[in-house]
Protein backbone atom coordinates (compact mmCIF):
# COMPACT_ATOMS: atom_id res chain seq x y z
CA UNK A 1 0.00 0.00 0.00
CA UNK A 2 1.08 3.59 -0.19
CA UNK A 3 0.73 6.15 2.76
CA UNK A 4 0.86 8.70 1.37
CA UNK A 5 -3.38 9.34 0.20
CA UNK A 6 -4.63 12.22 -1.50
CA UNK A 7 -8.06 12.60 0.03
CA UNK A 8 -10.84 15.04 0.11
CA UNK A 9 -13.85 16.01 2.57
CA UNK A 10 -17.42 16.20 1.74
CA UNK A 11 -17.50 19.65 1.20
CA UNK A 12 -15.22 19.25 -1.49
CA UNK A 13 -16.22 20.65 -4.18
CA UNK A 14 -16.28 18.48 -7.27
CA UNK A 15 -14.53 20.12 -9.41
CA UNK A 16 -11.87 20.58 -7.26
CA UNK A 17 -11.98 16.50 -6.50
CA UNK A 18 -11.55 16.16 -10.77
CA UNK A 19 -9.09 17.95 -10.66
CA UNK A 20 -6.80 16.32 -7.93
CA UNK A 21 -7.82 13.00 -9.68
CA UNK A 22 -6.26 14.28 -13.36
CA UNK A 23 -3.36 16.30 -11.00
CA UNK A 24 -2.27 12.79 -9.46
CA UNK A 25 -3.37 10.13 -12.33
CA UNK A 26 -5.42 8.36 -10.10
CA UNK A 27 -9.44 7.34 -10.37
CA UNK A 28 -10.77 7.54 -7.15
CA UNK A 29 -10.40 9.47 -3.90
CA UNK A 30 -11.59 9.02 -0.39
CA UNK A 31 -13.51 11.13 1.60
CA UNK A 32 -12.57 11.19 4.81
CA UNK A 33 -14.15 13.62 8.35
CA UNK A 34 -12.29 15.65 10.54
CA UNK A 35 -11.11 12.75 12.27
CA UNK A 36 -9.94 10.79 9.29
CA UNK A 37 -12.68 8.02 9.24
CA UNK A 38 -13.61 6.80 5.60
CA UNK A 39 -16.73 7.88 4.76
CA UNK A 40 -17.51 7.32 1.32
CA UNK A 41 -15.51 7.43 -2.14
CA UNK A 42 -15.43 9.44 -5.35
CA UNK A 43 -14.63 7.97 -8.40
CA UNK A 44 -14.38 9.93 -11.91
CA UNK A 45 -17.38 7.90 -12.90
CA UNK A 46 -19.22 9.16 -9.96
CA UNK A 47 -18.47 12.88 -11.03
CA UNK A 48 -19.97 11.81 -14.65
CA UNK A 49 -22.70 10.22 -13.03
CA UNK A 50 -23.96 12.18 -10.07
CA UNK A 51 -24.23 15.72 -10.68
CA UNK A 52 -23.44 17.37 -7.40
CA UNK A 53 -21.60 20.41 -6.39
CA UNK A 54 -19.58 18.62 -3.39
CA UNK A 55 -17.47 15.63 -2.72
CA UNK A 56 -20.12 14.45 -0.31
CA UNK A 57 -23.04 14.86 -2.98
CA UNK A 58 -21.21 12.62 -5.77
CA UNK A 59 -19.25 9.73 -3.40
CA UNK A 60 -20.44 6.39 -2.83
CA UNK A 61 -21.02 5.42 0.59
CA UNK A 62 -20.54 3.26 2.41
CA UNK A 63 -16.47 3.20 1.46
CA UNK A 64 -14.90 -0.31 1.10
CA UNK A 65 -12.36 -0.68 3.09
CA UNK A 66 -9.72 -3.26 4.36
CA UNK A 67 -7.31 -3.42 7.55
CA UNK A 68 -3.94 -2.55 7.70
CA UNK A 69 -3.55 -6.15 9.23
CA UNK A 70 -5.81 -7.97 6.61
CA UNK A 71 -3.60 -10.36 4.00
CA UNK A 72 -2.67 -9.63 0.80
CA UNK A 73 -4.87 -12.47 -0.48
CA UNK A 74 -7.87 -10.98 1.31
CA UNK A 75 -7.90 -7.62 0.19
CA UNK A 76 -7.61 -8.88 -3.08
CA UNK A 77 -10.50 -11.05 -3.11
CA UNK A 78 -12.76 -8.04 -1.82
CA UNK A 79 -11.30 -5.74 -4.49
CA UNK A 80 -12.46 -8.69 -6.92
CA UNK A 81 -16.02 -9.48 -5.45
CA UNK A 82 -16.73 -5.91 -5.02
CA UNK A 83 -15.27 -4.62 -8.47
CA UNK A 84 -12.97 -2.39 -6.84
CA UNK A 85 -9.94 -0.29 -8.29
CA UNK A 86 -8.82 1.02 -5.14
CA UNK A 87 -9.21 0.53 -1.61
CA UNK A 88 -8.45 2.57 1.65
CA UNK A 89 -6.28 1.24 4.45
CA UNK A 90 -7.76 1.76 7.62
CA UNK A 91 -6.65 0.94 11.39
CA UNK A 92 -8.15 -1.33 14.31
CA UNK A 93 -10.08 1.96 14.69
CA UNK A 94 -11.74 2.53 11.51
CA UNK A 95 -8.73 5.35 10.90
CA UNK A 96 -7.15 5.66 7.26
CA UNK A 97 -3.42 4.47 6.98
CA UNK A 98 -2.59 4.03 3.37
CA UNK A 99 -4.56 3.21 -0.03
CA UNK A 100 -3.90 -0.15 -1.93
CA UNK A 101 -4.49 -0.32 -5.68
CA UNK A 102 -5.41 -3.23 -8.09
CA UNK A 103 -1.90 -2.83 -9.69
CA UNK A 104 -0.49 -2.83 -5.94
CA UNK A 105 -2.43 -6.53 -5.66
CA UNK A 106 -1.38 -7.67 -9.25
CA UNK A 107 2.21 -6.73 -8.71
CA UNK A 108 2.47 -9.20 -5.50
CA UNK A 109 0.27 -12.13 -7.34
CA UNK A 110 2.13 -11.70 -10.61
CA UNK A 111 2.35 -15.36 -11.09
CA UNK A 112 2.22 -17.11 -14.62
CA UNK A 113 -1.25 -18.76 -14.88
CA UNK A 114 0.10 -22.03 -16.07
CA UNK A 115 2.43 -22.23 -13.34
CA UNK A 116 -0.83 -21.27 -10.67
CA UNK A 117 -2.53 -24.21 -12.42
CA UNK A 118 0.49 -26.72 -12.10
CA UNK A 119 0.89 -25.89 -8.16
CA UNK A 120 -2.76 -26.59 -7.71
CA UNK A 121 -2.90 -29.77 -10.28
CA UNK A 122 0.03 -30.93 -8.29
CA UNK A 123 -0.29 -29.94 -4.48
CA UNK A 124 -3.54 -29.33 -4.15
CA UNK A 125 -5.39 -32.03 -5.95
CA UNK A 126 -2.98 -34.55 -6.42
CA UNK A 127 -0.79 -34.25 -3.43
CA UNK A 128 -3.07 -33.27 -0.89
CA UNK A 129 -6.38 -34.61 -2.09
CA UNK A 130 -5.15 -37.91 -4.02
CA UNK A 131 -7.59 -37.53 -6.27
CA UNK A 132 -7.67 -38.72 -9.78
CA UNK A 133 -6.03 -36.31 -12.47
CA UNK A 134 -8.86 -36.50 -14.36
CA UNK A 135 -11.80 -36.42 -11.81
CA UNK A 136 -11.51 -32.27 -11.71
CA UNK A 137 -10.16 -29.92 -14.61
CA UNK A 138 -8.38 -26.65 -13.75
CA UNK A 139 -8.55 -23.43 -15.35
CA UNK A 140 -6.72 -20.31 -14.84
CA UNK A 141 -6.73 -16.87 -15.93
CA UNK A 142 -5.26 -13.73 -14.69
CA UNK A 143 -5.34 -15.47 -11.16
CA UNK A 144 -8.93 -16.57 -10.82
CA UNK A 145 -9.27 -20.28 -11.00
CA UNK A 146 -12.26 -22.13 -12.12
CA UNK A 147 -12.22 -25.74 -10.72
CA UNK A 148 -14.81 -28.22 -13.11
CA UNK A 149 -15.73 -31.81 -12.10
CA UNK A 150 -16.84 -34.41 -9.89
CA UNK A 151 -15.76 -35.40 -6.46
CA UNK A 152 -17.10 -38.29 -4.17
CA UNK A 153 -17.88 -35.98 -1.19
CA UNK A 154 -18.75 -32.64 -0.28
CA UNK A 155 -16.81 -32.54 2.23
CA UNK A 156 -13.82 -33.17 -0.26
CA UNK A 157 -15.24 -30.16 -2.38
CA UNK A 158 -15.09 -27.85 0.31
CA UNK A 159 -11.46 -28.62 1.29
CA UNK A 160 -10.68 -28.49 -2.38
CA UNK A 161 -11.82 -25.55 -2.79
CA UNK A 162 -9.78 -23.64 0.50
CA UNK A 163 -6.54 -24.90 -0.68
CA UNK A 164 -7.04 -23.66 -4.02
CA UNK A 165 -7.95 -20.39 -2.71
CA UNK A 166 -4.68 -20.17 -0.74
CA UNK A 167 -2.32 -20.86 -3.43
CA UNK A 168 -0.10 -18.00 -4.36
CA UNK A 169 -1.10 -16.22 -6.93
CA UNK A 170 -4.85 -16.96 -6.48
CA UNK A 171 -7.52 -14.26 -6.76
CA UNK A 172 -9.93 -15.97 -6.39
CA UNK A 173 -11.97 -19.61 -7.04
CA UNK A 174 -14.91 -20.58 -8.89
CA UNK A 175 -17.10 -23.44 -7.92
CA UNK A 176 -18.09 -26.11 -10.89
CA UNK A 177 -17.59 -29.32 -9.16
CA UNK A 178 -20.60 -31.62 -8.36
CA UNK A 179 -20.87 -34.29 -5.73
CA UNK A 180 -20.40 -37.25 -7.75
CA UNK A 181 -24.00 -39.40 -7.51
CA UNK A 182 -24.02 -42.34 -5.00
CA UNK A 183 -25.97 -46.12 -6.92
CA UNK A 184 -26.12 -46.97 -3.43
CA UNK A 185 -28.50 -44.61 -2.13
CA UNK A 186 -30.65 -44.96 -5.53
CA UNK A 187 -33.91 -47.41 -4.34
CA UNK A 188 -33.44 -51.03 -5.81
CA UNK A 189 -36.14 -52.20 -7.54
CA UNK A 190 -37.72 -55.22 -5.75
CA UNK A 191 -36.82 -58.39 -7.83
CA UNK A 192 -39.71 -60.36 -9.83
CA UNK A 193 -39.03 -63.34 -7.79
CA UNK A 194 -40.21 -62.18 -4.68
CA UNK A 195 -43.23 -60.27 -5.89
CA UNK A 196 -46.37 -61.90 -3.69
CA UNK A 197 -48.58 -63.65 -6.33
Amino acid sequence: MTDEVVTVECTTPSAEVAGLLARHAINGVPVVDEDDYVVGMVSASDLLSRHASTAGGTMSFPAVTVYAEQTVAEAARLMTRRGCERLPVVDDEERLVGMVTRRDLLGFFLRPDAEVELRIRNDVLSGVLRVQADAVQVHVLDGVVVLAGRLPHRSLIRTALALTSRTEGVIAVVDRISVEPDDRSSPRKPDAASWPT
